[in-house]
């Protein structure tokens, strides 16, 4: 099994920022717990905190993140970006599109993605994306972007998650090292995090539209307080719903889920 420690991590780090300032756990309660405060403490932007295991992991809405030792890439990157808290939405959406290309490059699985932020192979979560901040008045202080990744996970082992999730050995049939994926997936998000600064969100955006396998199909958001047809995204990656009755309602938080279609 790959070791994720500072000795194996320091050399396969080819970004110019992000991981540069590395911090390696055996285990901890959640590498955004570790992150946020280092935040607090003033730690630099592109600090990275990696994890074996997590104990207390989570995931979007509170969710348990389940996170065995060795099977998951866990990690958390503090940036400190020069943008308002309206934009920091643009975070999560460059994660998920950074996330879903270091996938298809280190194993050659096609990834959609689950609004907001879950990457989905063939249909079932592969990694998900935690963004957590704190702003003063219009300015974004800092933000920890939580990224989990199953691996060499056995999805079947676990049956909270078997019907549900799915992990890269599963999908290959093969063990993949993790530190393969770390490297491709810094290369990708520094790049798009800079580009996206440089650039805006719009050429970002694209892509993530583009990928995102909630778009046409009924879901339910908020556990059923939004119903709808997931007609489109809108300029900042709210989920436009078209409901039974005809009108147009913008989601911004919560999890799509699946329904089916309203009856005749």
């Amino acid at each position: 099994m790959d070791r994720i420690d500072r000795e194996s991590v320091a050399p396969i780090i080819r970004t110019r920022c992000f991981g540069r300032h590395l911090v390696c756990l055996d285990a901890t309660s959640s590498t955004n717990n570790v992150a946020r405060a280092m935040a607090l403490e003033g730690a630099p932007e592109g600090t990275l905190v990696l994890a074996e295991e997590q104990r207390a992991g989570r995931g979007r809405l509170g969710r348990r993140w389940l996170a065995p030792p060795g099977g998951c890439l866990l990690m958390s990157l503090l940036l400190r970006p020069p943008i308002p808290p309206s934009e920091a939405f643009a975070l999560t959406i460059l994660a998920g599109t950074a996330t879903a290309r270091a996938v298809e490059r280190a194993t050659g699985l096609p990834c959609q993605l689950k609004w907001p932020n879950d990457v989905l192979v063939r249909g079932r979560k592969m990694a998900g994306i935690l963004c957590e901040m704190s702003a003063t008045g219009d300015r974004l202080d800092w933000a920890v972007l939580g990224i989990g990744l199953n691996v060499n996970l056995d999805p079947a082992l676990y049956p909270e998650i078997a019907a549900t999730a799915t992990s890269v050995s599963h999908e290959l049939g093969r063990s993949l090292p993790r530190l393969l994926l770390l490297a491709t997936l810094l290369d990708e998000l520094e790049a798009d995090y800079f580009r996206f600064l440089r650039d805006g969100l719009a050429a970002i955006r694209s892509e993530w539209r583009r990928r995102l396998a909630t778009l046409g199909q009924w879901v339910s958001v908020e556990d059923g307080a939004h119903y709808g047809l997931a007609e489109d995204v809108d300029e900042t990656g709210a989920l436009l719903l078209r409901q039974s009755d005809g009108t147009l309602v913008r989601v911004t938080v919560g999890d799509a889920a699946l329904e089916y279609p309203p009856g005749p």
